[in-house]
């Protein structure tokens, strides 16, 4: 292999929801940090196949607006109902698609590893692929704790490499039938390498000029980059032991609940941000977190050792209901079936005892993922060459 020869990666990443962006800017960090010469080109599978979005056609919306309108505004319950269409039309129109990405590929004239960091569209986005570009191996990063079969992360009808980031996923990987050579387990979700960067600063002081108490038990809450409606409730309940803790508050995109949570008047001490690229920072003033149970927002609470409060119901995105099992599994935080019993949770995290153990079965958690992805990508492209 030439030292000298740059690779060219494609990567197809989505703007519904958070993680699948968040995902692409990490990627891009390392690439940056260790000096890759690899070029990226990232394609948005929203914009690719905006012509046949049907939720467009039918109902005059986007459909990732349709998902994210979801998250804000509380109606996650409707999911398995929007997962059911949305697996629904991307088979109804297979071949439409697959159509589409092989004139998208055809406008490539240089790639040498195709990644998905998108559930969904990896059976299209391979087989368009090997139509016009069969020598080029593809990888699906999985952004989920879990796949849900089926037709979403995992397609055993490829020879897309998967790369999982829990034993769970890696499971279901074999159980699908999908040769070992393509399965890749690393050791979590990737997060952002800021999260692992050491925080030169004095949390005491940066607390005051946020308007908070030095030395006060700090939770973090954040619903990920799009906000929650549920931030209002919360703060609401949290209210009554305000003399035991104060609150951060990331609000994400979601302005209205921004403006109303500065409206409302309270004597819990707060911090109201809104989206901010900062999250590290944040999370580093915080002594555990509160939010649902998104993958990659566990993740990076967990990098920065955050014990996590968690709700799971009938209302929990389907692709996020494992999330909760893992963390009762792995003993790194609570588990509630309402954020109506968010006082109690607290109450229980915080009791000595259980803090201790907490913080102990976080800190053996061990998630290096970003640092290995890179070499297990050019590992990819130097087998394939």
């Amino acid at each position: 292999m030439n030292p000298e020869k740059t690779f060219a990666l494609h990567i197809f990443t989505v703007n519904a929801g958070g993680g699948h962006y968040a995902t692409l800017k990490a990627l891009k960090e390392i690439i940056q940090q260790q000096k890759r010469p690899w070029q990226i080109t990232v394609t948005d599978i929203g914009e690719l196949i905006k012509l046949l979005d049907p939720y467009k056609k039918l109902f005059g919306v986007d459909a990732n607006d349709v998902y994210n309108d979801m998250l804000s505004m509380d109606w996650t319950w409707f999911h398995p109902v929007t997962m059911f269409l949305d697996k629904f039309f991307i088979q109804l129109l297979y071949p439409k698609a697959v159509k589409l990405g092989e004139k998208h590929w055809k406008k490539q004239t240089s790639i040498d590893l195709v990644i998905s960091l998108i559930p969904l569209h990896n059976r299209a986005i391979w087989e368009s692929l090997q139509r016009v570009h069969p020598e080029t191996p593809m990888v699906t990063i999985l952004t989920d704790f879990a796949d849900v079969p089926p037709h979403f992360w995992l397609e055993p009808k490829t020879k897309s490499y998967f790369i999982c980031g829990t034993e769970r996923a890696t499971n279901q990987a074999r159980a699908l039938g999908i040769s070992e050579k393509y399965i890749i387990q690393n050791t979590g979700l990737i997060v952002h390498p800021q999260f692992y960067q050491p925080i030169a600063i004095n949390r005491q002081i940066e607390r005051q000029r946020l308007g908070l108490e030095p030395d006060k038990i700090t939770a973090i809450v954040s619903f990920g980059a799009k906000g929650s409606k549920t931030i209002l409730n919360i703060a609401r309940l949290i209210e009554s032991i305000s003399d035991k803790l104060q609150v951060i508050f990331l609000c994400g995109t979601n302005q209205k609940i921004h403006q109303t949570l500065q409206e409302h008047p309270t004597k819990l001490k707060q911090h109201i941000q809104g989206f901010t690229e900062e999250v590290a920072y944040f999370m580093n003033l915080a002594d555990f977190f509160i939010g649902k149970p998104g993958s990659i927002s566990i993740s990076e609470a967990l990098v920065m050792n955050l014990p996590v409060i968690l709700d799971c119901n009938c209302a929990t995105l389907m692709n996020e209901k494992y999330n909760a099992d893992w963390i009762v599994e792995k003993q790194v935080g609570i588990v509630i079936k309402s954020f109506q019993q968010i006082v109690p949770a607290i109450e229980e995290l915080l009791q000595p005892e259980n803090w201790l153990r907490y913080k102990a079965n976080v800190k053996a958690i061990q998630n290096r993922a970003i640092f290995a992805v890179p070499e297990i990508l050019q590992n990819i492209m130097n087998q394939e060459l």
